[in-house]
């Protein structure tokens, strides 16, 4: 059975949006209220950061980590317009960072067991995604019901295998049309 590929995720979204809870409800399938907010960064290759804080210092570390990472999960919280309203310019660095664009990425938006409090509807969050031409997942690392939170990590994961699957067999064909290249040079100087 073949090794799957490493997949190394980065979860950026504005402070308060939920990257800790989500990424310990994916790690431990539970909800933990009180954690080390550090945990994510020391399991699985996961990396995830604020977005909130614009000095120079902390934009030259988030663009170290989106050129980093593979895949990207980008989150709102749905109780928050402005931590939705900080996506498309998060993305928009997003692609600026990691060149060729359109990377594998997962927009979700959290803390949808606070519908109550719901100040982005459903509607935009699907709009915004499929602007955005990626997965989006509706979710709540509380509540976590019907697996989205998983299945969201496992989506990106599963996107960033597809494309590295898709270059490693453009490299084999690429270095096999060398192959050729050099045999007919050889042997077109041999029959000269």
């Amino acid at each position: 059975m073949a090794k799957s590929p490493e997949v190394k995720l980065a979860v950026f979204g504005r402070a308060g949006v939920g990257k800790s809870a989500l990424v310990v409800r994916f790690l431990t399938r539970r909800f933990i209220w009180e954690y080390d907010p550090t945990l994510g960064k020391k399991h699985l290759l996961l990396f995830y950061g604020d977005t909130e804080n614009d000095s120079h210092e902390d934009l030259q570390q988030r663009e170290s980590h989106m050129r980093w990472g593979d895949g990207f999960i980008i989150v709102y919280d749905i109780t928050d317009r402005g931590s939705f309203e900080d996506v498309a310019p998060l993305r928009s660095l997003l692609e600026d960072v990691k060149k060729p664009k359109n990377v594998p990425l997962v927009l979700v938006g959290n803390k949808c067991d606070l519908d109550h409090a719901r100040q982005v509807g459903t509607e935009e969050g699907e709009r915004l995604a499929a602007e955005m031409a990626c997965a989006f997942y509706e979710c709540s690392a509380c509540a976590d019901e019907g697996g989205a939170v998983a299945e969201a990590f496992h989506e990106v994961c599963r996107e960033v295998r597809r494309r590295k699957a898709v270059q490693g067999k453009a490299r084999r064909r690429s270095s096999t049309t060398h192959v050729k290249q050099a045999i007919n040079k050889m042997l077109t100087k041999i029959s000269s």
